[in-house]
């Protein structure tokens, strides 16, 4: 559990008995200005509105809200996450020996406005709790030499969201300041690769620097007039922006230009369709959803898993298919009927997957002997069956990370590391035509935005995140990844926002994490990279009586829509568009049957 919020000593409050001496001491300094001293100061804090935008201030996270306002048409809303307490500062300039007031309007709990950098006592003052707008003030002398200053306001860690609005900084301002520059034009994208954008853009006169913008949100900053933006997704379109910097300040974003990245090579789609349906076949159990023969599984369904191998024991490694007995399911087909009906599938272009875990299949390779028998015994199903490739479904205490492990890109948890190399020896035996997909839970992956294993401060779930080390070592082999978007908690997006399921928002959530790539943790430094699109399906239950999380057809659409089209979104703002996102995944073709097929002719009408 994350500590409760406590103000760092440099920015506690000062006492009631303190602010009056304060302010005691402060009379003589402002008697002695002059007239005209003050009749020069001015709000010199630049778009301390947020009107447009976040222009002329750097956010670790933050976005602008036209509800709630203090006044005019935006606020800043910023939530802290993992590690980050979302401050958004701006450097201003100042003069020496001169005396400023901060000023803002805030609500939220433990919101915070200080200056850094004054040159004498850095100052800040914050509010426990602000239901509703409340206004923050500081006041500070500058330094016999400060000509600039670094004014923030920020959250703590673990609480929740909060707004600001109207700051100000008013005092004299800095000699020389002038104007920002004016936006830059000219830009063009030069360059496209199914990864990276090339841009260019004419030189603005005074500019320092320029800002690329990918989607509205800050990439890079660069002093010459070309950029190259890398880590994009394949078949992907991007809005790019630039602005120019000085010493006054930055300047308004140029026009946007769109460029569309190309399909790209990395990992191959193995023979699937350009949009994919997977399903789930119950062939090892029944249920109330009945047995489903795999020769009358529709010609739809582009993926059949296989449900499921299970290990013999949590840690043996030791996987065995047993389909399901007569006495379970009366109307199973014989080995050889089974085993024919994987052939007319494949000759129909289909692929068909053993699918290793599931909600009772506890699979944890904790030691090398275990990754062996793994390798080994999943290679024996995959012979004996003639089948296309393997999906992990480890989900329940399959996989978690020690408490040591805190870096997804070099994972040291042996159960993790020997899950990784086993699932490299057996894409290396198959080779390039091997099928291999991941079906984790939102818990697994998404969470991995907020919390990462055990946390800093130690009493986290350590399964947070857990799969991301999994998804990041096999990104190059991995075919689809399809994250149970249900049986799911609330889980925060890109936004700062919780969302639940129930609706299309919830699943072009989780889906724009997996293809913009997040922070873990809320650590800028350490981010998971976007998986390419035509690598990511989208797990939905198929009915009511498959799990939580159902949403009706024209749920499905909506998501769809906005996430290939950037149409009929709802209040989730997407990173991009991606025409080229694989498909659809459901648990399960048995419960869709169980449904006259609902989901399948969702996806159908869709598609084509």
């Amino acid at each position: 559990m994350e500590r409760a919020p406590r103000a760092p000593r440099a920015r506690r409050p000062r006492s009631v008995p303190a602010l009056l001496t304060a302010a005691l001491l402060a009379v003589p300094g402002i008697t002695a200005l002059s007239s005209a001293a003050r009749a020069a100061d001015a709000d010199i804090a630049a778009n301390g509105g947020f009107e447009s935008g976040l222009t002329g201030w750097t956010c670790t996270a933050g976005t602008t809200v036209n509800s709630p306002v203090h006044s005019g048409t935006s606020a800043l809303q910023a939530t802290p996450a993992g590690s980050d307490n979302a401050q958004c500062a701006q450097t201003v300039t100042v003069q020496p020996n001169a005396q400023y007031t901060l000023t803002g309007y805030v609500r939220g709990s433990y919101v915070y406005l200080g200056a850094n950098g004054t040159g004498t006592t850095d100052v800040s003052t914050w509010t426990q709790s602000a239901p509703d707008w409340q206004k923050l003030t500081t006041t500070f002398t500058t330094g016999a030499t400060t000509t600039k200053v670094t004014i923030y306001t920020h959250g703590w860690y673990g609480t929740g969201t909060y707004y600001a609005d109207d700051i100000s900084l008013v005092g004299p301002g800095g000699s020389g300041t002038g104007q920002p520059p004016a936006a830059p034009t000219g830009l063009r994208a030069t360059a496209v690769t199914s990864s990276s954008v090339t841009l260019s853009w004419s030189a603005v006169t005074g500019a320092t620097s320029y800002t690329v913008y990918r989607d509205g949100t800050k990439s890079q900053t660069v002093s010459g007039t070309s950029a190259t933006v890398t880590g994009l997704s394949a078949s992907t379109a991007y809005g790019f922006q630039v602005t120019a910097t000085n010493a006054a300040g930055e300047s308004a974003k140029s026009a946007v230009v769109t460029a569309t990245t190309g399909a790209g090579t990395g990992g191959g789609s193995a023979g699937l369709p350009t949009h994919a349906l997977v399903g789930y076949l119950h062939a090892s159990f029944a249920n109330g959803s009945g047995y489903t023969r795999l020769a009358d599984v529709p010609d739809s369904w582009d993926v059949v898993d296989l449900a499921f191998g299970e290990p013999t024991s949590p840690t043996s490694g030791d996987i065995r298919f047993n389909r399901c007995p007569v006495t379970e399911c009366p109307n199973v087909e014989s080995d050889a009927d089974f085993k024919a009906a994987i052939k007319a599938k494949q000759a129909a272009g289909k692929k068909v997957l053993i699918s290793i875990g599931g909600q009772n299949g506890q699979v944890q390779l904790t030691t090398t002997a275990a990754r062996d028998t793994f390798v080994s015994s999943v290679s024996n199903i995959i012979d004996t069956y003639g089948l296309d490739g393997l999906d992990i479904d480890f989900e329940g205490h399959s996989l978690s990370l020690d408490t040591s492990d805190t870096d997804f890109r070099n994972p040291t948890t042996p159960a993790i590391v020997n899950l990784i190399s086993a699932l490299k020896a057996l894409k290396a035996k198959y080779g390039s035509k091997f099928v291999l997909s991941m079906a984790p839970e939102t818990f697994f992956v998404q969470m991995g935005y907020q919390y990462y294993g055990t946390g800093k401060w130690g009493g986290q779930d350590p399964r947070c995140g857990a799969y991301l080390p999994v998804i990041h070592a096999l990104r190059d082999d991995l075919t689809l990844l399809h994250v149970q978007d249900y049986n799911s908690g609330p889980i925060m997006g890109l936004d700062n926002q919780y969302h639940s399921m129930g609706g299309a928002d919830f699943h072009i959530a989780m889906t724009d994490m997996l293809l913009t790539g997040f922070p873990v943790a809320g650590d800028p430094n350490n981010v998971f990279p976007p998986l390419r699109p035509d690598q990511v399906a989208i797990g939905m239950p198929a009915s009511t009586n498959a799990g939580n999380g159902y949403v009706a057809p024209s749920e499905v659409t909506k998501t769809l829509d906005c996430l290939t089209k950037k149409t009929n979104c709802g209040s989730y703002a997407t990173h991009g568009t991606w025409p080229a996102l694989r498909g659809l995944m459901t648990w399960s073709v048995n419960w869709d049957r169980y449904a006259n097929w609902e989901f399948r002719r969702t996806f159908d009408a869709y598609f084509g």
